[in-house]
């Protein structure tokens, strides 16, 4: 992809393991965060760890100047507050990845349980705070910690979904860049609540099971559109 990538909130662990991965398929990165320090030394370990010398840290405001695809993954607490901050920094035809899960944790509740919002999940929260831009939801059920344990490859699929098909296919692009993830259209952005919800429940079962799921694997279904 000849186009960066933003990681919105890059300096958490699904960030990081996003953008480890990223970067390792060669892909040019942009890493934000609140904190200008966190966001640079995030960057120089994920370059450092892939040998990919085309990433770099920003401030969520700036890393999403001149970024095509801009993947969020913050807490739902700074969900809205976020989207505020970097909606006029985006390039017009910038497509917003949701990956946030509102987690009850964020405000103080259980950490396997969601946040009922409003508008229905936070990926139809974000497509109503930029309706100027395709938003997609994804990499929901991809493991943080898998991610980030680049030893171990990957075998698991990312459920995508979206109401405009174009971003949505440039996404499930993106995200077969990632060697063992496969990606599956799920559907239109409405679905964006059971793949939030699903999360949720691969969190709980790996309490539960003390197991380490690495996300799901679907079986019976092509690669692309069921």
């Amino acid at each position: 992809m000849d186009t960066a990538v933003a990681l919105v909130g890059g300096t958490g662990a699904a960030g990081r393991g996003l953008a480890i991965r990223f970067a390792l398929a060669g892909i040019h990165l942009r890493i934000g965060s609140r904190d200008l320090d966190r966001a640079r030394t995030a960057a120089e370990w994920i370059a450092g760890r892939s040998h990919n010398r085309s990433i770099s840290g920003h401030t969520n405001q700036e890393a999403v100047i001149g970024s095509r695809i801009v993947i969020l993954t913050v807490p739902i607490a700074a969900h809205a507050k976020t989207l505020h901050a970097i909606r006029d920094r985006m390039e017009r035809a910038a497509i917003l990845v949701d990956a946030t899960v509102p987690l009850e944790i964020a405000l103080g509740g259980r950490l396997s349980r969601t946040i009922g919002l409003w508008d229905g999940s936070a990926a139809q929260q974000a497509a109503r705070l930029l309706p100027d831009h395709p938003v997609v939801a994804a990499f929901h059920s991809l493991s943080a910690e898998s991610l980030l344990n680049t030893g171990q490859p990957l075998d698991c699929d990312t459920l995508v979904c979206s109401d405009n098909a174009e971003a949505k296919q440039t996404v499930m692009d993106l995200a077969a860049a990632i060697p063992g993830v496969r990606s599956i259209d799920a559907g239109p952005l409405e679905n964006a609540r059971l793949l939030e919800s699903l999360a949720a429940l691969l969190i709980s079962l790996n309490l539960r099971h003390r197991s380490k799921h690495s996300g799901v694997r679907i079986t019976g279904l092509p690669e692309g559109r069921p």
